[in-house]
Formats: C-alpha cells, structure tokens, sequence
C-alpha cells in the first residue's frame, strides 16, 4: 500500500471520528438533583419547583431562581439547585 493511500486513510479516520465526538449528544440534564434540593431546603410547591427546575436546564438561571424561590425556597439554596439542574445526572 503505497504512503500517501495510508496517510489519505489515516486522516479520513480521523477526521470521521472528531467529527463523531462533536456530534454527540450534550449530556442529560438533572432536574431530579434540582428539585430534590429545592424540596429539601423548604419548596413546597412541587409543580412550582419542577417547572422552575427545567427552566434552569434551558439555561434561564434567573427564571429558575425566581420560581423556586416564589415556591419558597431560600435564595441561596435556589441558585444552587438551578445550577445542579445544568449538569449531567450522576
């Protein structure tokens, strides 16, 4: 086989395979995580605080705080759960 078939093959694989990773998926949201915290910090509107949740997942920070906060939950506590709503599940 002769360099420049073996170099033409090289690249094609590679070029293949990043393109591969670029198109994955982005990972899964954890609004589970979110709307556990938010419960746990004292939300007591649970239809509130799921919708507030995948408002967060959409990357609306503000509008997640907001409503969970408007659901009860602490300030503090609110941005931390909108910010675990962004992140992958473990």
């Amino acid at each position: 086989m002769r360099t420049s078939t073996r170099v033409a093959g090289v690249l094609t694989g590679l070029t293949l395979t990043l393109c591969g990773a670029l198109a994955a998926p982005a990972a899964q949201a954890d609004i589970p995580a979110c709307t556990q915290m938010a419960t746990q910090a004292g939300g007591s509107d649970s239809d509130a605080i799921a919708a507030a949740c995948r408002r967060g997942v959409s990357s609306d920070l503000q509008g997640c705080v907001t409503g969970l906060t408007a659901a009860g939950v602490p300030g503090g506590a609110a941005n931390g759960a909108c910010r675990a709503a962004a992140y992958e599940p473990r």
